[in-house]
């Protein structure tokens, strides 16, 4: 068992009832899945990038990602649908605990001036977004093998059911959000 899920159940679930005063463990917010996203406009021009980018993300999560497809044919940026734009990975179990524990423990504090993520980036349901502006932070990318630097999306979904819970629930975990000013 990971050690970021062995401290959910014998730390945060139990921090988690006393706070919200929930009658049963089951009613206490956790974790479901994490979705990592990674958009790649120039794959319509440079089918490679496409490949770079599906080569990151299973050096990023140890999965294999799944290509997305365009949904609509956007004239402008000479996209039809059914377009190979980008790839994302679901992570569940143990390689989502995985992750998430390699994310707030060595990849968050790497970053140069580093003052925290965003504590509004939830979506009122208690699921967070994060975005990433640089696949390099993570230590699993070799800087000289990168052949274009590019953004990614971390989408964690929760049972929590407002953001409130939400947020304790990531907190408690380890998710290092920026201190609100009063």
């Amino acid at each position: 068992m990971n050690r970021l899920h062995e401290r959910y159940l014998k730390e945060i679930q139990p921090a988690l009832m006393e706070k919200f005063g929930y009658s049963t463990i089951m009613k206490a917010p956790k974790m479901v899945k994490i979705v990592v996203n990674m958009g790649v406009g120039d794959a319509i021009a440079n089918g490679k990038a496409l490949d770079d980018a599906v080569s990151d993300l299973t050096q990023l999560t140890g999965q294999k990602p799944i290509v997305t497809k365009a949904k609509k044919s956007i004239a402008n940026f000479k996209l039809r649908e059914g377009m190979k734009i980008g790839a994302k990975v679901t992570l569940r179990g143990e390689r989502m605990y995985d992750f998430l524990d390699k994310l707030v423990s060595i990849t968050l504090p790497r970053v140069r001036d580093f003052r925290g993520v965003s504590d509004k980036a939830f979506d009122g349901r208690g699921n967070y977004t994060l975005g990433v502006k640089e696949q390099i932070i993570f230590p699993e990318i070799n800087l000289d093998k990168v052949a274009k630097i590019r953004g990614l999306d971390i989408v964690m979904v929760t049972t929590a059911e407002t953001d409130a819970e939400a947020y304790e629930l990531l907190k408690l975990i380890g998710v290092p959000f920026a201190h609100k000013e009063a």
